[in-house]
Protein backbone atom coordinates (compact mmCIF):
# COMPACT_ATOMS: atom_id res chain seq x y z
CA UNK A 1 0.00 0.00 0.00
CA UNK A 2 1.01 3.62 -0.44
CA UNK A 3 1.81 4.49 3.16
CA UNK A 4 3.84 3.15 6.03
CA UNK A 5 2.72 0.29 8.24
CA UNK A 6 1.50 2.54 11.05
CA UNK A 7 -0.67 4.47 8.65
CA UNK A 8 -2.12 1.36 7.10
CA UNK A 9 -3.52 0.15 10.41
CA UNK A 10 -5.97 3.03 10.23
CA UNK A 11 -7.97 1.47 7.47
CA UNK A 12 -8.83 -1.99 8.74
CA UNK A 13 -12.11 -0.65 10.12
CA UNK A 14 -13.11 2.65 8.48
CA UNK A 15 -15.99 3.18 10.91
CA UNK A 16 -13.71 3.24 13.98
CA UNK A 17 -10.54 4.57 12.39
CA UNK A 18 -8.04 6.28 14.68
CA UNK A 19 -5.48 8.62 13.18
CA UNK A 20 -2.09 7.45 14.39
CA UNK A 21 0.28 9.89 12.67
CA UNK A 22 1.01 12.48 15.35
CA UNK A 23 2.33 14.95 12.78
CA UNK A 24 -1.08 14.95 11.05
CA UNK A 25 -3.17 15.61 14.17
CA UNK A 26 -5.25 18.78 13.91
CA UNK A 27 -3.96 21.45 16.32
CA UNK A 28 -1.49 19.10 18.13
CA UNK A 29 -0.84 21.77 20.76
CA UNK A 30 -4.39 21.42 22.17
CA UNK A 31 -5.02 18.77 24.85
CA UNK A 32 -8.50 17.24 24.46
CA UNK A 33 -8.07 14.38 26.94
CA UNK A 34 -10.51 15.96 29.41
CA UNK A 35 -13.46 15.94 26.98
CA UNK A 36 -16.53 13.96 28.02
CA UNK A 37 -17.60 12.59 24.63
CA UNK A 38 -21.16 11.61 25.49
CA UNK A 39 -21.89 14.90 27.24
CA UNK A 40 -20.43 16.95 24.39
CA UNK A 41 -22.27 14.99 21.69
CA UNK A 42 -25.59 15.51 23.52
CA UNK A 43 -24.91 19.25 23.59
CA UNK A 44 -24.05 19.24 19.90
CA UNK A 45 -27.24 17.33 19.11
CA UNK A 46 -29.37 19.87 20.99
CA UNK A 47 -27.71 22.78 19.20
CA UNK A 48 -27.79 21.26 15.70
CA UNK A 49 -30.69 18.87 15.13
CA UNK A 50 -33.89 20.33 16.70
CA UNK A 51 -33.74 23.72 15.02
CA UNK A 52 -32.90 22.15 11.65
CA UNK A 53 -35.97 19.95 12.08
CA UNK A 54 -38.09 23.06 12.71
CA UNK A 55 -36.73 24.75 9.59
CA UNK A 56 -37.38 21.71 7.42
CA UNK A 57 -40.85 21.25 8.88
CA UNK A 58 -41.70 24.79 7.76
CA UNK A 59 -40.00 24.21 4.41
CA UNK A 60 -42.04 21.09 3.70
CA UNK A 61 -45.22 22.64 5.08
CA UNK A 62 -44.92 25.73 2.88
CA UNK A 63 -44.01 23.70 -0.19
CA UNK A 64 -46.95 21.29 0.00
CA UNK A 65 -49.80 23.32 1.49
CA UNK A 66 -51.01 24.27 -1.97
CA UNK A 67 -52.41 20.72 -2.20
CA UNK A 68 -54.53 21.38 0.89
CA UNK A 69 -55.59 24.82 -0.35
CA UNK A 70 -56.76 23.32 -3.64
CA UNK A 71 -59.32 21.21 -1.80
CA UNK A 72 -60.85 24.44 -0.45
CA UNK A 73 -61.62 25.92 -3.88
CA UNK A 74 -58.40 27.87 -4.48
CA UNK A 75 -58.47 27.04 -8.20
CA UNK A 76 -62.10 28.13 -8.50
CA UNK A 77 -61.46 31.48 -6.79
CA UNK A 78 -58.40 32.18 -8.96
CA UNK A 79 -60.28 31.03 -12.09
CA UNK A 80 -57.55 28.60 -13.15
CA UNK A 81 -57.95 25.26 -14.89
CA UNK A 82 -56.56 21.92 -13.81
CA UNK A 83 -53.82 22.25 -16.45
CA UNK A 84 -52.87 25.71 -15.19
CA UNK A 85 -52.70 24.40 -11.64
CA UNK A 86 -50.27 21.68 -12.73
CA UNK A 87 -48.16 24.27 -14.56
CA UNK A 88 -48.02 26.36 -11.37
CA UNK A 89 -46.76 23.32 -9.48
CA UNK A 90 -44.17 22.67 -12.18
CA UNK A 91 -42.81 26.23 -12.19
CA UNK A 92 -41.67 25.75 -8.60
CA UNK A 93 -39.24 22.96 -9.46
CA UNK A 94 -37.00 24.55 -12.10
CA UNK A 95 -35.40 27.21 -9.87
CA UNK A 96 -35.67 24.80 -6.95
CA UNK A 97 -33.50 22.21 -8.70
CA UNK A 98 -31.10 24.46 -10.62
CA UNK A 99 -30.20 26.72 -7.68
CA UNK A 100 -29.30 23.89 -5.30
CA UNK A 101 -25.66 23.20 -6.38
CA UNK A 102 -24.57 26.90 -6.34
CA UNK A 103 -26.48 27.42 -3.12
CA UNK A 104 -24.48 24.67 -1.41
CA UNK A 105 -21.22 26.23 -2.54
CA UNK A 106 -22.43 29.60 -1.25
CA UNK A 107 -23.29 27.98 2.09
CA UNK A 108 -19.72 26.69 2.40
CA UNK A 109 -18.27 30.10 1.56
CA UNK A 110 -20.66 31.96 3.90
CA UNK A 111 -21.87 31.23 7.43
CA UNK A 112 -24.81 28.76 7.64
CA UNK A 113 -26.57 31.06 10.11
CA UNK A 114 -26.56 33.86 7.53
CA UNK A 115 -27.26 31.94 4.32
CA UNK A 116 -29.94 29.52 5.52
CA UNK A 117 -31.76 32.19 7.53
CA UNK A 118 -31.74 34.63 4.60
CA UNK A 119 -33.26 32.25 2.09
CA UNK A 120 -35.83 31.22 4.68
CA UNK A 121 -36.88 34.85 5.16
CA UNK A 122 -37.40 35.25 1.40
CA UNK A 123 -39.55 32.14 1.06
CA UNK A 124 -41.59 33.08 4.13
CA UNK A 125 -42.48 36.39 2.50
CA UNK A 126 -43.30 34.62 -0.78
CA UNK A 127 -45.54 32.13 1.05
CA UNK A 128 -47.42 34.91 2.86
CA UNK A 129 -48.07 36.69 -0.43
CA UNK A 130 -49.76 33.53 -1.77
CA UNK A 131 -52.71 34.56 0.38
CA UNK A 132 -53.30 37.88 -1.40
CA UNK A 133 -53.01 36.87 -5.05
CA UNK A 134 -56.06 37.20 -7.28
CA UNK A 135 -55.00 35.62 -10.58
CA UNK A 136 -52.98 32.94 -12.34
CA UNK A 137 -50.03 35.23 -13.15
CA UNK A 138 -49.55 36.05 -9.47
CA UNK A 139 -49.56 32.37 -8.56
CA UNK A 140 -46.94 31.58 -11.21
CA UNK A 141 -44.62 34.36 -10.08
CA UNK A 142 -44.81 33.43 -6.41
CA UNK A 143 -44.30 29.70 -7.06
CA UNK A 144 -41.13 30.58 -9.01
CA UNK A 145 -39.86 32.80 -6.17
CA UNK A 146 -40.74 30.14 -3.61
CA UNK A 147 -38.78 27.49 -5.52
CA UNK A 148 -35.77 29.81 -5.83
CA UNK A 149 -35.71 30.61 -2.12
CA UNK A 150 -36.44 27.10 -0.80
CA UNK A 151 -33.80 25.53 -3.06
CA UNK A 152 -30.89 25.95 -0.68
CA UNK A 153 -32.39 24.63 2.53
CA UNK A 154 -32.58 20.84 2.11
CA UNK A 155 -29.18 20.28 0.42
CA UNK A 156 -27.71 22.90 2.75
CA UNK A 157 -28.94 21.11 5.87
CA UNK A 158 -27.75 17.72 4.59
CA UNK A 159 -24.28 19.09 3.83
CA UNK A 160 -24.19 21.04 7.11
CA UNK A 161 -25.04 17.93 9.17
CA UNK A 162 -22.41 15.88 7.33
CA UNK A 163 -19.87 18.44 8.58
CA UNK A 164 -20.81 17.71 12.21
CA UNK A 165 -21.20 13.92 12.45
CA UNK A 166 -19.26 10.76 11.69
CA UNK A 167 -20.56 8.31 9.13
CA UNK A 168 -22.06 5.97 11.71
CA UNK A 169 -23.66 8.90 13.54
CA UNK A 170 -25.30 10.65 10.61
CA UNK A 171 -28.21 8.34 9.77
CA UNK A 172 -29.98 8.67 13.10
CA UNK A 173 -29.64 12.46 13.11
CA UNK A 174 -30.82 12.80 9.51
CA UNK A 175 -33.71 10.45 10.30
CA UNK A 176 -34.79 12.62 13.22
CA UNK A 177 -34.38 15.81 11.20
CA UNK A 178 -36.18 14.43 8.15
CA UNK A 179 -39.02 13.05 10.25
CA UNK A 180 -40.15 16.67 10.44
CA UNK A 181 -41.21 16.31 6.80
CA UNK A 182 -43.67 13.60 7.77
CA UNK A 183 -44.83 15.70 10.72
CA UNK A 184 -45.36 18.57 8.28
CA UNK A 185 -47.47 16.27 6.13
CA UNK A 186 -49.60 15.38 9.13
CA UNK A 187 -49.86 18.95 10.40
CA UNK A 188 -50.61 20.21 6.91
CA UNK A 189 -53.93 18.39 6.89
CA UNK A 190 -54.77 19.34 10.47
CA UNK A 191 -53.83 23.00 10.03
CA UNK A 192 -55.67 23.27 6.74
CA UNK A 193 -58.83 21.87 8.29
CA UNK A 194 -58.54 24.26 11.26
CA UNK A 195 -57.49 27.40 9.37
CA UNK A 196 -60.26 26.96 6.82
CA UNK A 197 -62.67 27.96 9.59
CA UNK A 198 -61.35 31.51 9.10
CA UNK A 199 -63.12 31.61 5.76
CA UNK A 200 -64.38 35.17 5.20
CA UNK A 201 -62.23 36.82 7.90
CA UNK A 202 -60.79 40.06 6.52
CA UNK A 203 -62.57 39.38 3.28
CA UNK A 204 -60.19 36.53 2.46
CA UNK A 205 -61.23 32.92 1.74
CA UNK A 206 -60.14 30.09 4.01
CA UNK A 207 -57.50 28.79 1.59
CA UNK A 208 -55.80 32.23 1.57
CA UNK A 209 -55.44 32.18 5.35
CA UNK A 210 -53.60 28.83 5.08
CA UNK A 211 -50.87 30.60 3.13
CA UNK A 212 -50.87 33.81 5.17
CA UNK A 213 -50.61 32.27 8.63
CA UNK A 214 -48.09 29.59 7.71
CA UNK A 215 -46.01 32.15 5.81
CA UNK A 216 -45.91 34.56 8.75
CA UNK A 217 -44.74 31.78 11.08
CA UNK A 218 -41.89 31.09 8.64
CA UNK A 219 -40.89 34.77 8.61
CA UNK A 220 -40.74 34.88 12.41
CA UNK A 221 -38.64 31.69 12.57
CA UNK A 222 -36.31 33.02 9.85
CA UNK A 223 -35.53 36.09 11.95
CA UNK A 224 -34.95 33.92 15.02
CA UNK A 225 -32.72 31.61 12.97
CA UNK A 226 -30.10 34.33 12.50
CA UNK A 227 -29.42 34.06 16.24
CA UNK A 228 -30.14 30.36 16.90
CA UNK A 229 -28.42 28.50 14.05
CA UNK A 230 -24.80 27.52 14.70
CA UNK A 231 -21.98 27.53 12.16
CA UNK A 232 -19.43 24.84 11.22
CA UNK A 233 -17.55 22.91 13.97
CA UNK A 234 -14.25 24.80 13.61
CA UNK A 235 -16.00 28.14 14.23
CA UNK A 236 -19.14 27.25 16.24
CA UNK A 237 -19.60 29.74 19.07
CA UNK A 238 -21.35 27.34 21.47
CA UNK A 239 -18.13 25.28 21.67
CA UNK A 240 -14.91 26.38 23.35
CA UNK A 241 -11.56 26.02 21.61
CA UNK A 242 -10.77 22.59 23.07
CA UNK A 243 -14.20 21.25 22.12
CA UNK A 244 -13.87 22.56 18.56
CA UNK A 245 -10.51 20.83 18.17
CA UNK A 246 -11.94 17.58 19.54
CA UNK A 247 -14.84 17.61 17.05
CA UNK A 248 -12.54 18.29 14.10
CA UNK A 249 -10.15 15.52 15.14
CA UNK A 250 -13.04 13.10 15.52
CA UNK A 251 -14.27 13.87 12.00
CA UNK A 252 -10.79 13.62 10.49
CA UNK A 253 -10.37 10.25 12.17
CA UNK A 254 -13.51 9.17 10.32
CA UNK A 255 -11.88 10.11 6.99
CA UNK A 256 -13.34 13.62 6.86
CA UNK A 257 -9.93 15.25 6.55
CA UNK A 258 -11.37 18.55 5.33
CA UNK A 259 -13.18 19.10 8.65
CA UNK A 260 -10.45 21.48 9.81
CA UNK A 261 -11.06 23.81 6.89
CA UNK A 262 -10.51 23.74 3.15
CA UNK A 263 -9.73 26.33 0.49
CA UNK A 264 -12.06 26.36 -2.50
CA UNK A 265 -10.60 25.07 -5.77
CA UNK A 266 -12.56 24.55 -8.96
CA UNK A 267 -11.07 21.07 -9.25
CA UNK A 268 -13.33 19.92 -6.41
CA UNK A 269 -16.37 20.67 -8.54
CA UNK A 270 -14.74 18.89 -11.48
CA UNK A 271 -14.06 15.85 -9.26
CA UNK A 272 -17.75 15.66 -8.44
CA UNK A 273 -18.69 15.81 -12.13
CA UNK A 274 -16.30 13.04 -13.16
CA UNK A 275 -17.02 10.64 -10.30
CA UNK A 276 -19.27 7.70 -11.26
CA UNK A 277 -20.59 7.71 -7.71
CA UNK A 278 -22.16 11.16 -8.33
CA UNK A 279 -24.24 9.90 -11.23
CA UNK A 280 -25.41 6.82 -9.37
CA UNK A 281 -26.34 9.07 -6.44
CA UNK A 282 -28.38 11.23 -8.82
CA UNK A 283 -30.29 8.12 -9.89
CA UNK A 284 -30.97 7.18 -6.27
CA UNK A 285 -32.22 10.67 -5.47
CA UNK A 286 -34.35 10.62 -8.60
CA UNK A 287 -35.84 7.36 -7.36
CA UNK A 288 -37.21 8.83 -4.14
CA UNK A 289 -37.55 12.57 -4.85
CA UNK A 290 -39.91 12.10 -7.78
CA UNK A 291 -42.25 9.92 -5.69
CA UNK A 292 -41.82 12.21 -2.66
CA UNK A 293 -43.19 15.29 -4.41
CA UNK A 294 -46.01 13.36 -6.03
CA UNK A 295 -46.94 11.89 -2.67
CA UNK A 296 -46.77 15.15 -0.69
CA UNK A 297 -48.68 17.20 -3.27
CA UNK A 298 -51.41 14.72 -4.11
CA UNK A 299 -52.05 12.54 -1.05
CA UNK A 300 -55.13 14.60 0.03
CA UNK A 301 -56.46 14.50 -3.54
CA UNK A 302 -55.90 10.74 -3.89
CA UNK A 303 -57.63 10.04 -0.57
CA UNK A 304 -60.52 12.35 -1.48
CA UNK A 305 -61.10 10.34 -4.65
CA UNK A 306 -61.49 7.18 -2.56
CA UNK A 307 -64.83 8.58 -1.43
CA UNK A 308 -63.97 11.15 1.25
CA UNK A 309 -64.80 14.85 1.38
CA UNK A 310 -62.11 17.58 1.56
CA UNK A 311 -61.80 17.89 5.35
CA UNK A 312 -62.03 14.12 5.87
CA UNK A 313 -59.37 13.57 3.19
CA UNK A 314 -57.04 16.06 4.88
CA UNK A 315 -57.58 14.43 8.27
CA UNK A 316 -57.12 10.89 6.90
CA UNK A 317 -53.69 11.92 5.61
CA UNK A 318 -52.55 12.55 9.21
CA UNK A 319 -52.11 8.90 10.34
CA UNK A 320 -50.33 8.12 7.05
CA UNK A 321 -47.66 10.70 7.83
CA UNK A 322 -47.49 9.68 11.48
CA UNK A 323 -46.62 6.14 10.38
CA UNK A 324 -44.04 7.48 7.91
CA UNK A 325 -42.49 9.53 10.74
CA UNK A 326 -42.07 6.46 12.93
CA UNK A 327 -40.52 4.46 10.10
CA UNK A 328 -38.14 7.29 9.18
CA UNK A 329 -36.68 7.49 12.70
CA UNK A 330 -36.48 3.69 13.04
CA UNK A 331 -34.65 3.26 9.73
CA UNK A 332 -32.26 6.12 10.52
CA UNK A 333 -31.35 4.44 13.81
CA UNK A 334 -31.07 1.01 12.18
CA UNK A 335 -28.78 2.28 9.40
CA UNK A 336 -26.25 3.59 11.93
CA UNK A 337 -26.26 0.28 13.81
CA UNK A 338 -26.13 -2.34 11.06
CA UNK A 339 -23.92 -0.27 8.72
CA UNK A 340 -25.34 -1.80 5.55
CA UNK A 341 -27.22 1.09 4.01
CA UNK A 342 -27.26 -0.47 0.54
CA UNK A 343 -29.44 -3.40 1.63
CA UNK A 344 -31.75 -1.10 3.57
CA UNK A 345 -32.18 1.00 0.43
CA UNK A 346 -32.95 -2.05 -1.67
CA UNK A 347 -35.50 -3.27 0.87
CA UNK A 348 -37.25 0.10 1.14
CA UNK A 349 -37.40 0.67 -2.60
CA UNK A 350 -38.70 -2.89 -2.92
CA UNK A 351 -41.58 -2.26 -0.51
CA UNK A 352 -42.38 0.89 -2.46
CA UNK A 353 -42.66 -1.15 -5.64
CA UNK A 354 -45.18 -3.42 -3.90
CA UNK A 355 -47.19 -0.44 -2.64
CA UNK A 356 -47.56 1.20 -6.02
CA UNK A 357 -48.32 -2.11 -7.74
CA UNK A 358 -51.26 -2.39 -5.35
CA UNK A 359 -52.34 1.20 -6.11
CA UNK A 360 -52.23 0.51 -9.86
CA UNK A 361 -54.25 -2.71 -9.70
CA UNK A 362 -56.64 -2.07 -6.78
CA UNK A 363 -60.24 -0.86 -7.12
CA UNK A 364 -60.93 -1.31 -3.42
CA UNK A 365 -60.73 1.95 -1.38
CA UNK A 366 -59.59 0.20 1.80
CA UNK A 367 -56.83 -1.72 0.03
CA UNK A 368 -55.72 1.45 -1.77
CA UNK A 369 -55.61 3.36 1.50
CA UNK A 370 -53.42 0.59 2.96
CA UNK A 371 -51.12 0.88 -0.06
CA UNK A 372 -50.76 4.62 0.67
CA UNK A 373 -49.33 3.64 4.08
CA UNK A 374 -46.95 1.20 2.41
CA UNK A 375 -45.82 3.88 -0.05
CA UNK A 376 -45.24 6.42 2.74
CA UNK A 377 -43.25 3.98 4.86
CA UNK A 378 -41.06 3.30 1.83
CA UNK A 379 -40.48 6.77 0.36
CA UNK A 380 -39.75 8.78 3.50
CA UNK A 381 -37.31 6.41 5.29
CA UNK A 382 -35.32 5.91 2.08
CA UNK A 383 -34.34 9.57 2.03
CA UNK A 384 -32.29 9.85 5.26
CA UNK A 385 -30.74 6.44 4.65
CA UNK A 386 -29.63 7.50 1.16
CA UNK A 387 -28.48 10.91 2.38
CA UNK A 388 -26.25 9.30 5.02
CA UNK A 389 -24.94 6.72 2.55
CA UNK A 390 -24.04 9.20 -0.20
CA UNK A 391 -22.59 11.93 2.02
CA UNK A 392 -20.47 9.50 4.04
CA UNK A 393 -18.75 8.28 0.87
CA UNK A 394 -17.66 11.69 -0.42
CA UNK A 395 -14.59 13.31 1.18
CA UNK A 396 -13.68 16.94 0.72
CA UNK A 397 -16.17 19.50 2.00
CA UNK A 398 -16.48 21.36 -1.30
CA UNK A 399 -16.74 18.16 -3.32
CA UNK A 400 -19.36 16.83 -0.90
CA UNK A 401 -21.34 20.06 -1.14
CA UNK A 402 -21.22 19.87 -4.95
CA UNK A 403 -22.19 16.17 -5.09
CA UNK A 404 -25.10 16.65 -2.69
CA UNK A 405 -26.21 19.78 -4.56
CA UNK A 406 -26.18 17.96 -7.90
CA UNK A 407 -27.86 14.80 -6.60
CA UNK A 408 -30.56 16.64 -4.67
CA UNK A 409 -31.02 19.18 -7.46
CA UNK A 410 -31.50 16.46 -10.07
CA UNK A 411 -33.82 14.55 -7.79
CA UNK A 412 -35.92 17.62 -7.16
CA UNK A 413 -36.01 18.53 -10.84
CA UNK A 414 -37.99 15.35 -11.31
CA UNK A 415 -40.62 16.92 -9.12
CA UNK A 416 -41.44 18.97 -12.22
CA UNK A 417 -42.45 15.69 -13.84
CA UNK A 418 -44.30 14.10 -10.95
CA UNK A 419 -46.24 17.29 -10.17
CA UNK A 420 -48.00 16.78 -13.52
CA UNK A 421 -48.80 13.08 -13.44
CA UNK A 422 -51.97 13.05 -11.32
CA UNK A 423 -54.43 14.48 -13.82
CA UNK A 424 -58.09 15.12 -13.10
CA UNK A 425 -59.06 13.01 -16.12
CA UNK A 426 -57.46 9.94 -14.50
CA UNK A 427 -59.47 9.99 -11.27
CA UNK A 428 -60.47 8.17 -9.17
CA UNK A 429 -57.65 5.59 -9.43
CA UNK A 430 -54.89 7.67 -11.10
CA UNK A 431 -53.22 4.62 -12.64
CA UNK A 432 -51.02 6.68 -14.99
CA UNK A 433 -49.61 8.67 -12.07
CA UNK A 434 -49.04 5.57 -9.97
CA UNK A 435 -47.32 3.85 -12.91
CA UNK A 436 -44.87 6.73 -13.39
CA UNK A 437 -44.04 6.76 -9.68
CA UNK A 438 -43.49 3.01 -9.89
CA UNK A 439 -40.94 3.58 -12.67
CA UNK A 440 -39.10 6.16 -10.54
CA UNK A 441 -38.86 3.74 -7.63
CA UNK A 442 -37.50 1.04 -9.95
CA UNK A 443 -34.75 3.46 -11.07
CA UNK A 444 -33.86 4.09 -7.43
CA UNK A 445 -33.66 0.37 -6.74
CA UNK A 446 -31.38 -0.28 -9.74
CA UNK A 447 -29.07 2.66 -8.95
CA UNK A 448 -28.79 1.55 -5.31
CA UNK A 449 -27.73 -1.90 -6.52
CA UNK A 450 -25.27 -0.31 -8.96
CA UNK A 451 -23.81 1.89 -6.20
CA UNK A 452 -23.30 -1.10 -3.94
CA UNK A 453 -21.36 -3.08 -6.53
CA UNK A 454 -19.34 -0.02 -7.60
CA UNK A 455 -18.22 0.79 -4.04
CA UNK A 456 -17.54 -2.85 -3.17
CA UNK A 457 -15.42 -3.29 -6.29
CA UNK A 458 -13.50 -0.07 -5.59
CA UNK A 459 -12.77 -1.09 -1.98
CA UNK A 460 -11.44 -4.42 -3.21
CA UNK A 461 -9.19 -2.69 -5.76
CA UNK A 462 -7.72 -0.51 -3.01
CA UNK A 463 -7.11 -3.53 -0.80
CA UNK A 464 -5.11 -5.04 -3.68
CA UNK A 465 -3.04 -1.85 -3.98
CA UNK A 466 -4.30 -0.95 -7.45
CA UNK A 467 -4.97 2.67 -6.43
CA UNK A 468 -1.70 3.28 -4.54
CA UNK A 469 -0.02 6.62 -5.18
CA UNK A 470 3.69 7.30 -5.33
CA UNK A 471 4.57 8.83 -1.95
CA UNK A 472 8.01 10.34 -1.36
CA UNK A 473 9.88 8.28 1.22
CA UNK A 474 7.34 5.44 1.21
CA UNK A 475 8.29 2.10 -0.32
CA UNK A 476 5.33 0.37 -1.97
CA UNK A 477 5.56 -2.27 -4.70
CA UNK A 478 2.05 -1.39 -5.91
CA UNK A 479 2.57 2.38 -6.21
CA UNK A 480 2.08 3.80 -9.70
CA UNK A 481 2.47 7.33 -11.04
CA UNK A 482 -0.89 7.13 -12.81
CA UNK A 483 -2.46 7.35 -9.36
CA UNK A 484 -0.52 10.54 -8.57
CA UNK A 485 2.77 11.48 -6.96
CA UNK A 486 2.84 13.28 -3.62
CA UNK A 487 5.37 14.42 -1.05
CA UNK A 488 3.48 12.89 1.87
CA UNK A 489 0.44 10.82 2.84
CA UNK A 490 -1.19 13.99 4.16
CA UNK A 491 -0.77 15.68 0.77
CA UNK A 492 -2.38 12.67 -0.97
CA UNK A 493 -5.31 12.74 1.44
CA UNK A 494 -5.86 16.45 0.95
CA UNK A 495 -5.59 16.43 -2.84
CA UNK A 496 -7.54 13.26 -3.65
CA UNK A 497 -10.23 13.14 -0.98
CA UNK A 498 -12.23 9.93 -1.30
CA UNK A 499 -10.14 8.96 -4.34
CA UNK A 500 -7.13 8.48 -2.05
CA UNK A 501 -5.97 4.85 -1.85
CA UNK A 502 -6.42 4.77 1.94
CA UNK A 503 -10.07 5.82 1.86
CA UNK A 504 -12.63 3.05 2.29
CA UNK A 505 -16.24 3.38 1.20
CA UNK A 506 -19.06 2.31 3.49
CA UNK A 507 -21.53 -0.14 2.00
Amino acid sequence: MSSDNASQKEFKDPETVVVQDAENVYRPDVDTSGIDERKLMRRIDWHVVPWLAVLYLLNFLDRGNIGNAKLYHMTDDLHITDKQYLVALTVFFFPYALFEPPSNLALKKLRPSIWLSSIMLVWGIAMTLHGVITNYAGLLGLRFLLGLAEAGLYPGIVFYMSCWYKRNELGTRVGVFFSSATIAGAFSGLLAAAIHNMDGVGGRPGWAWIFILEGLVTVVCAVASFFILSDFPDTAKFLNETERVWVVRKLQADMKYSAGGETFKMKYVWQSLTDRQTWLAMGIYMGFDGPLFAFSLFTPTIISQLGFQATAANLLSVPVYAWACIMTVVIGFLGDRVKTRAWINLGLFGSGLVGYLILITSTNPSLSYFAVYLAASSIYPTIPNSVAWVSSNVEGSYKRSAVLGMAIGWGNLNGAVTSNIYRAVDKPWYRLGHGIVLAYIAIGWLCSLGMYFHLKRENAARERGERDEVIDGVDSKHAHEKNGQFESVEAARSEKGDQWSGFRYSL
